[in-house]
Protein backbone atom coordinates (compact mmCIF):
# COMPACT_ATOMS: atom_id res chain seq x y z
CA UNK A 1 0.00 0.00 0.00
CA UNK A 2 1.56 3.68 -0.78
CA UNK A 3 1.33 5.89 1.85
CA UNK A 4 0.26 9.38 2.15
CA UNK A 5 1.13 11.83 4.86
CA UNK A 6 -1.91 12.00 6.54
CA UNK A 7 -2.56 8.26 6.38
CA UNK A 8 -2.17 7.07 10.47
CA UNK A 9 -0.24 3.77 11.13
CA UNK A 10 1.87 1.82 13.31
CA UNK A 11 5.15 0.30 12.81
CA UNK A 12 6.91 -2.67 14.59
CA UNK A 13 9.91 -3.78 15.03
CA UNK A 14 9.44 -7.36 15.61
CA UNK A 15 6.79 -7.67 17.97
CA UNK A 16 8.08 -4.37 20.00
CA UNK A 17 6.07 -1.60 19.15
CA UNK A 18 8.29 1.33 17.04
CA UNK A 19 5.84 4.19 16.04
CA UNK A 20 2.99 5.41 16.07
CA UNK A 21 1.36 8.13 13.96
CA UNK A 22 0.79 9.74 10.96
CA UNK A 23 3.27 8.07 8.16
CA UNK A 24 5.24 11.16 8.56
CA UNK A 25 6.25 10.28 12.22
CA UNK A 26 6.08 6.61 11.54
CA UNK A 27 8.38 6.72 8.48
CA UNK A 28 10.95 8.98 10.36
CA UNK A 29 11.07 6.25 13.10
CA UNK A 30 11.27 3.33 11.02
CA UNK A 31 14.13 5.23 9.11
CA UNK A 32 16.03 6.23 12.53
CA UNK A 33 15.39 2.34 13.60
CA UNK A 34 16.85 0.64 10.76
CA UNK A 35 19.77 3.05 10.49
CA UNK A 36 20.52 2.61 13.87
CA UNK A 37 20.70 -1.40 13.41
CA UNK A 38 16.88 -2.73 14.11
CA UNK A 39 17.10 -6.30 14.75
CA UNK A 40 13.61 -6.79 12.36
CA UNK A 41 11.70 -7.49 10.69
CA UNK A 42 10.00 -3.92 10.89
CA UNK A 43 6.88 -3.66 9.82
CA UNK A 44 4.22 -1.11 9.18
CA UNK A 45 0.12 -1.30 8.83
CA UNK A 46 -2.05 1.07 8.08
CA UNK A 47 -4.53 1.29 10.80
CA UNK A 48 -7.51 1.61 9.57
CA UNK A 49 -7.15 -1.35 6.65
CA UNK A 50 -4.36 -3.45 8.77
CA UNK A 51 -3.00 -3.41 5.71
CA UNK A 52 1.07 -3.44 5.11
CA UNK A 53 2.26 -0.27 4.79
CA UNK A 54 6.04 0.30 2.51
CA UNK A 55 7.80 3.82 2.77
CA UNK A 56 10.71 4.48 0.15
CA UNK A 57 13.58 5.35 3.27
CA UNK A 58 15.79 5.95 -0.01
CA UNK A 59 18.22 9.17 0.93
CA UNK A 60 18.20 11.36 3.91
CA UNK A 61 15.34 12.01 5.95
CA UNK A 62 14.33 15.23 3.60
CA UNK A 63 13.80 13.14 1.01
CA UNK A 64 11.81 10.73 2.37
CA UNK A 65 9.45 12.96 3.55
CA UNK A 66 9.47 14.42 0.19
CA UNK A 67 8.33 11.52 -1.68
CA UNK A 68 5.22 11.32 1.39
CA UNK A 69 3.80 14.90 0.55
CA UNK A 70 0.99 14.88 -2.14
CA UNK A 71 2.00 16.29 -5.63
CA UNK A 72 0.98 20.09 -6.30
CA UNK A 73 -2.38 20.24 -7.27
CA UNK A 74 -2.59 21.80 -11.26
CA UNK A 75 -2.99 25.08 -11.35
CA UNK A 76 -6.84 26.31 -12.50
CA UNK A 77 -7.54 27.82 -15.99
CA UNK A 78 -10.06 31.09 -16.02
CA UNK A 79 -13.57 30.57 -15.55
CA UNK A 80 -16.17 29.89 -12.90
CA UNK A 81 -15.03 26.37 -11.10
CA UNK A 82 -17.42 23.74 -11.79
CA UNK A 83 -18.05 22.42 -8.00
CA UNK A 84 -17.30 19.05 -9.33
CA UNK A 85 -20.63 18.56 -10.97
CA UNK A 86 -20.05 15.68 -13.80
CA UNK A 87 -22.66 14.72 -16.49
CA UNK A 88 -23.32 11.48 -17.28
CA UNK A 89 -25.98 9.64 -18.65
CA UNK A 90 -28.39 7.43 -16.46
CA UNK A 91 -30.74 4.75 -17.99
CA UNK A 92 -33.65 4.52 -16.11
CA UNK A 93 -37.36 2.52 -17.10
CA UNK A 94 -40.13 4.77 -18.26
CA UNK A 95 -42.25 4.77 -14.77
CA UNK A 96 -38.63 5.71 -13.05
CA UNK A 97 -38.70 9.12 -15.50
CA UNK A 98 -42.19 9.66 -14.96
CA UNK A 99 -41.81 9.49 -11.06
CA UNK A 100 -39.11 11.84 -11.41
CA UNK A 101 -40.62 14.36 -13.26
CA UNK A 102 -43.56 14.67 -10.45
CA UNK A 103 -40.58 15.54 -7.85
CA UNK A 104 -39.91 19.04 -6.33
CA UNK A 105 -36.00 20.03 -7.95
CA UNK A 106 -36.16 18.30 -10.95
CA UNK A 107 -34.32 14.78 -11.44
CA UNK A 108 -31.21 15.78 -11.00
CA UNK A 109 -31.89 16.93 -7.53
CA UNK A 110 -33.91 14.06 -6.58
CA UNK A 111 -31.29 11.61 -7.59
CA UNK A 112 -28.27 13.00 -5.37
CA UNK A 113 -30.79 13.08 -2.64
CA UNK A 114 -30.85 9.62 -2.83
CA UNK A 115 -27.19 9.02 -3.34
CA UNK A 116 -26.17 11.20 -0.41
CA UNK A 117 -28.93 9.27 2.01
CA UNK A 118 -27.81 5.80 0.36
CA UNK A 119 -24.13 6.90 1.21
CA UNK A 120 -24.85 8.04 4.66
CA UNK A 121 -27.04 4.55 5.46
CA UNK A 122 -24.54 2.04 4.21
CA UNK A 123 -21.15 4.28 5.63
CA UNK A 124 -21.99 2.97 8.97
CA UNK A 125 -21.75 -1.13 7.46
CA UNK A 126 -18.75 -0.30 5.30
CA UNK A 127 -16.79 1.34 8.24
CA UNK A 128 -18.13 -1.78 10.39
CA UNK A 129 -16.69 -4.48 7.73
CA UNK A 130 -13.25 -2.41 6.64
CA UNK A 131 -12.83 -2.33 10.35
CA UNK A 132 -13.30 -6.05 11.10
CA UNK A 133 -10.89 -6.37 7.75
CA UNK A 134 -8.47 -4.33 9.65
CA UNK A 135 -7.97 -7.14 12.58
CA UNK A 136 -7.88 -9.77 9.92
CA UNK A 137 -5.22 -8.37 8.26
CA UNK A 138 -3.40 -7.71 11.08
CA UNK A 139 -3.53 -11.18 12.77
CA UNK A 140 -2.60 -13.00 9.76
CA UNK A 141 0.46 -11.28 9.34
CA UNK A 142 1.51 -10.70 13.47
CA UNK A 143 -0.48 -13.30 15.18
CA UNK A 144 0.12 -16.43 12.86
CA UNK A 145 2.86 -18.12 14.69
CA UNK A 146 1.24 -17.95 18.25
CA UNK A 147 -0.48 -19.74 20.22
CA UNK A 148 -4.04 -20.02 19.76
CA UNK A 149 -4.23 -18.08 17.15
CA UNK A 150 -6.64 -19.78 14.83
CA UNK A 151 -9.24 -19.32 17.98
CA UNK A 152 -8.59 -15.89 18.72
CA UNK A 153 -9.44 -15.35 15.75
CA UNK A 154 -12.69 -17.15 16.09
CA UNK A 155 -13.78 -15.72 18.72
CA UNK A 156 -13.24 -11.91 17.24
CA UNK A 157 -15.68 -13.31 14.44
CA UNK A 158 -17.72 -14.44 16.69
CA UNK A 159 -18.09 -11.63 18.95
CA UNK A 160 -16.72 -13.13 22.15
CA UNK A 161 -14.62 -10.13 23.79
CA UNK A 162 -14.06 -11.95 27.10
CA UNK A 163 -12.83 -14.84 25.35
CA UNK A 164 -10.35 -13.17 23.32
CA UNK A 165 -9.29 -11.38 25.50
CA UNK A 166 -8.33 -14.49 27.37
CA UNK A 167 -6.95 -16.32 24.44
CA UNK A 168 -4.17 -13.14 23.79
CA UNK A 169 -3.67 -12.71 26.99
CA UNK A 170 -0.17 -14.16 26.85
CA UNK A 171 0.75 -12.86 23.24
CA UNK A 172 3.66 -10.09 23.26
CA UNK A 173 2.09 -7.04 24.85
CA UNK A 174 2.66 -4.56 22.16
CA UNK A 175 1.34 -6.59 19.45
CA UNK A 176 -1.36 -7.79 21.86
CA UNK A 177 -2.36 -4.48 23.10
CA UNK A 178 -2.77 -2.76 19.29
CA UNK A 179 -4.84 -6.11 18.18
CA UNK A 180 -7.56 -4.86 21.03
CA UNK A 181 -7.90 -1.66 20.51
CA UNK A 182 -8.46 -2.53 16.51
CA UNK A 183 -10.92 -5.17 17.57
CA UNK A 184 -12.46 -2.77 19.64
CA UNK A 185 -13.00 -0.11 17.18
CA UNK A 186 -14.05 -3.36 14.87
CA UNK A 187 -16.98 -4.19 17.41
CA UNK A 188 -17.93 -0.56 18.29
CA UNK A 189 -18.68 -0.23 14.89
CA UNK A 190 -20.78 -3.36 14.15
CA UNK A 191 -22.93 -1.92 17.36
CA UNK A 192 -21.96 -4.71 19.88
CA UNK A 193 -23.29 -7.61 17.22
CA UNK A 194 -21.15 -10.09 16.03
CA UNK A 195 -19.13 -8.91 12.89
CA UNK A 196 -19.63 -10.54 9.39
CA UNK A 197 -16.99 -12.25 7.26
CA UNK A 198 -16.33 -14.71 4.61
CA UNK A 199 -13.90 -16.48 7.31
CA UNK A 200 -16.59 -17.12 9.54
CA UNK A 201 -17.09 -20.88 10.66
Amino acid sequence: MHPHASMACTAFDGHHLLASGTCVEVALAVKRALDAGAAGPVQVFDDRSGRPVEFDLRGDEAEVLARLQPPPAAPRGPGRPRLGVMPREVTLLPRHWDWLAGQPGGASAVLRRLVEQAIREGGSAQRAQEASEAVDHFMRAMTGHLPGHEEASRAFWRGERKHFTRLTGSWPGDVRDHLRRLAAIAWDEAGGTRPGSPHTP
